[in-house]
């Protein structure tokens, strides 16, 4: 495909049919029969991989760049290091040079009852029901579940943007439009099958990336079982600014532990205005997962992520503010 209203509109017109770009996910998918498309329209030849620098000092990320472009881009790494560091940590040196920033945000689940055709899914056939809520979960979500679907959403990239308040720019038959990526990820509630606001043939082209806060430290934090490749227990994205040991302003995301990229709005508010303190980190890290609901084997994931808050805290906040 040559431009991006050909891509859509192919795409639009046949049910059947999906995009295809870096192809590290669709393939797998593809081979296990959890997906079954009758045609795939590949779009590697859009013109969709520049790396834009705004004016505000933010950042226009072509959907098709691959993630080892973005994350080791100079502008990238000056203007928003939090995206650099998620993206380097978000997958193995051969799977980056090949995963698009679009594929990456509309990956599918590691749910391994989600990738077993034989099990019970709700999210891959409505209404089946969840394998995972009485089985091996220990690598599921334990906020924003629901009784249909208690999956972990894998993507370190969106966890950094959704700390940084990005826009996902999206092209269908409707025109172009933005949408806030805190808007852009679906919780599960009563339908865990529908994941993005996306319409069929509707295409991601552009990532638009808002400068961090000034006079912000950021960080991308992340626990894994091992330091190798591996999809998160928990992580954080944090970006926080200090002055005479106060906290002026502060983003906070956690990976790892729910069904979308996790804004950590409890906290932030609790973290505002307060003192740049240890206890008070750990406060708003008990105050972020206290409506967190732990089913069989997830439920040190809590307690994790509260560690790994007021790890990623600590690290950023200044000498002498903890």
């Amino acid at each position: 495909m040559a431009d991006v209203g050909t891509a859509v509109g192919t795409v639009t017109a046949d049910p059947a049919s999906a995009f295809l770009a870096g192809g590290t996910t669709q393939v797998d998918l593809l081979r296990i029969y959890v997906e079954q498309p009758r045609r795939l329209v590949d779009i590697n030849d859009l013109p969709l991989r520049d790396i834009e620098e705004l004016p505000n000092r933010g950042l226009r990320i072509g959907a098709l760049a691959r993630m080892n472009e973005v994350a080791e881009h100079p502008s990238v790494i000056d203007r928003s290091p939090l995206v650099s560091q998620a993206l380097l940590l978000g997958a193995s040196p051969q799977l980056r040079n090949m995963a698009s920033i679009g594929g990456n945000l509309l990956q599918r689940t590691r749910c391994t009852y989600f990738r077993d055709v034989s099990t019970a899914c709700n999210k891959r056939t409505p209404g089946t029901g969840c394998a995972a809520m009485d089985g091996v979960n220990r690598g599921h979500a334990v906020l924003g579940t629901s009784d249909q679907c208690i999956a972990t959403h894998p993507s370190d990239l969106a966890v950094a943007l959704v700390a940084l308040d990005a826009d996902v720019i999206a092209e269908g038959q409707r025109g172009r439009r933005s949408i806030p990526v805190h808007e852009f990820f679906l919780p599960p509630e009563d339908t865990p099958d529908i994941e993005h606001p996306l319409d069929h043939g509707e295409l991601i082209v552009d990532v638009e990336v808002p400068p961090a806060p000034d006079g912000s430290t950021s960080l991308y934090l992340k626990v894994r079982d091992r330091e190798s490749y591996e999809f998160a227990l928990a992580s954080v994205a944090v970006a926080l600014r200090v002055e005479g040991g106060m906290v002026v302003e502060v983003r906070l995301a956690l990976g790892g532990v729910a069904t979308v990229p996790w804004r950590a709005r409890r906290a932030e508010r609790m973290l505002t205005g307060q003192p740049a303190t240890t206890e008070n980190f750990a406060a708003a890290a008990r105050e972020e997962l206290a409506p967190a609901v732990a089913r069989g084997m997830n439920g040190f994931k809590i307690e994790l992520a509260c560690r790994t808050i007021v790890r990623a805290l600590e690290t950023v906040a200044p000498d002498g503010a903890r």
